[in-house]
């Protein structure tokens, strides 16, 4: 797909006249991993390692693009329900991305984090998750956080039982909740908010990502399955994005 044709399969909101800033935070729904490999016959774990070939390249996009946060969401709370199999191949391409693509990242000023319940992975990758947070951790040239086994609902659950075990042990007063308290409760706390979410695959809905985040976040729906994505098409969703105007609710004077 060319530039141009990647710019026309956005499904873009109304624009305004007024340019904005690029966007500091992208965040990306990858979907269509599976139809990839279906539509070329091959199984799904192919689609799988495409999709894994596809965030290299969108990670250095994000750096050429002067993206300061990138969020990715690689693995949902809900893909646990998937065959066994198929988890399996997942949890696997997951070991070992975390065991020979951490050092290229570190080497290009990534910085890596991890959001969602990764209590759910075996101790082996749980270890993996921390040792590759500890070794980015100083990096500043990209921010990039990874949603592993990662519901918003659940995170937005958990995050109020949370204020409320605080409230009820006296470490804060009910008057004193705000949206940014409850914020500091999120799996996101320190993250900024996405100016603009992704979703590849044609579909067009949020499947439980980034939320309470997203409120007031610019969408970009793209006609591309994700083992296709590339720098063309971010880069397209990237001009869409600047010839928005942002209004956060607001009218304009």
């Amino acid at each position: 797909m060319s530039p141009a044709q990647a710019k026309a399969s956005i499904s873009a909101e109304p624009q305004g006249a007024v340019p904005v800033a690029p966007p500091r935070h992208v965040a990306i729904i990858m979907d269509g991993n599976g139809r990839w490999a279906a539509a070329k016959h091959l199984p799904r774990v192919a689609g799988h390692r495409e999709g894994a070939r596809a965030v290299k390249r969108t990670v250095s996009a994000a750096i050429r693009h002067g993206v300061e946060w990138l969020t990715i969401y690689a693995f949902s709370s809900e893909n646990w329900r998937r065959p066994a199999g198929e988890v399996l191949d997942l949890t696997g391409l997951l070991r070992q991305y975390l065991r020979t693509e951490i050092a290229e990242l570190a080497s290009n000023g990534v910085r890596i984090r991890f959001i969602g319940a990764r209590d759910r992975f075996d101790a082996g990758i749980q270890q993996d998750l921390a040792r590759s947070e500890k070794e980015t951790a100083g990096n500043t040239r990209l921010n990039l956080t990874v949603a592993l086994s990662y519901g918003s609902r659940d995170e937005i659950l958990t995050a109020a039982l949370a204020l409320a075990q605080a409230i009820r042990d006296g470490q804060m007063a009910p008057d004193a909740v705000t949206e940014d308290a409850f914020g500091s409760f999120l799996s996101t706390h320190g993250i900024p908010d996405p100016d603009l979410i992704i979703r590849t695959s044609g579909e067009q809905r949020l499947s439980n990502f980034l939320l309470w985040q997203a409120a007031y976040a610019e969408l970009a729906f793209l006609d591309v399955l994700w083992p296709d994505f590339d720098e063309a098409h971010f880069a397209a969703a990237m001009a869409d994005f600047s010839r928005r105007e942002r209004r956060f609710g607001a009218r304009p004077g």
